[in-house]
C-alpha cells in the first residue's frame, strides 16, 4: 500500500453504511401517536434500573476499560441475560447495548487514540484494534451469547460501532499520511474487515 492510496481509504470505509444512533426521547405526556415511542423509552428506563442488567452493564464497561471477567462471572451474566430475555424488557436489550453500552465503551477507545499525537497515533490505533478484535469483541460475544435471532449479531453491531464511533472520528487518512509508507498489518486487517461490501464479523479472525 502506498501513500498515494491513503486519502481514499476513509471515504471507502465511510460508504459501508450507517450506524444507528440513539434519538432523544422525552418522557412528557404523550399524544396517542407517540405512545409506542413513549412505551419504548419507559421500558429502556426500567432496563437501566434493573439489577440484573446493571451487573451486565458494569461488566461490559469494565471490559472496555481493559478488565476481564471474574471466575464464574460469565455464567452469572448469561443467566441474567436469559432472565431479561424472558421478561418484557427482553426486546430492548440489543438496542440498549448498541445505543448506550457500546457507545459509552467505544468512547474510552476513541479517547485513548486521541491522547497520542503525530505519527505515533497510527501505532496506537493498531494496538487498540488488536485488543478490541482479539479481547474485547470475543468477550462481548460471550456475555451476550443468549441473545440470538436478531437482524444483526452482537459481533456485527460491535464492529459497525468501532467503524462509526472510533475509526471515522480519528481521521484515518491523516494518520496514514503521517505514518509509515506501509501501514501496520493490524491496520490492513482492520480495513479488510470494515471495508465496503464486507459483512461485518465475517472477516479473518487473526492478524494477517
Amino acid at each position: 500500500m502506498t501513500r498515494g492510496l491513503a486519502p481514499s481509504l476513509p471515504a471507502e470505509v465511510h460508504r459501508m453504511g450507517s450506524f444507528r444512533r440513539p434519538r432523544p426521547r422525552f418522557l412528557s405526556s404523550p399524544v396517542l401517536s407517540d405512545l409506542p415511542r413513549f412505551q419504548a423509552a419507559r421500558q429502556a428506563l426500567q432496563l437501566s434500573s434493573n439489577s440484573a442488567w446493571n451487573s451486565v452493564q458494569t461488566a461490559v464497561i469494565n471490559v472496555f476499560k481493559g478488565g476481564g471477567l471474574q471466575s464464574n462471572e460469565l455464567y452469572a451474566l448469561n443467566e441474567n441475560i436469559r432472565r431479561l430475555l424472558k421478561s418484557e424488557l427482553g426486546a430492548f436489550i440489543t438496542d440498549y447495548f448498541q445505543n448506550q453500552l457500546l457507545a459509552k465503551g467505544l468512547l474510552f477507545v476513541e479517547e485513548k487514540i486521541k491522547l497520542c499525537e503525530g505519527e505515533n497515533r497510527i501505532e496506537v490505533l493498531a494496538e487498540v484494534w488488536d485488543h478490541f478484535f482479539t479481547e474485547t469483541l470475543p468477550t462481548l460475544q460471550a456475555i451476550f451469547y443468549p441473545v440470538q435471532g436478531q437482524e444483526l449479531t452482537i459481533r456485527q453491531i460491535s464492529l459497525l460501532g468501532f467503524r462509526d464511533l472510533v475509526l471515522l472520528k480519528v481521521k484515518l487518512g491523516d494518520l496514514l499520511l503521517l505514518g509509515p509508507a506501509r501501514p501496520p498489518p493490524s491496520i490492513v486487517q482492520m480495513l479488510l474487515i470494515l471495508q465496503p461490501g464486507a459483512t461485518p464479523g465475517s472477516g479473518p479472525r487473526s492478524r494477517s
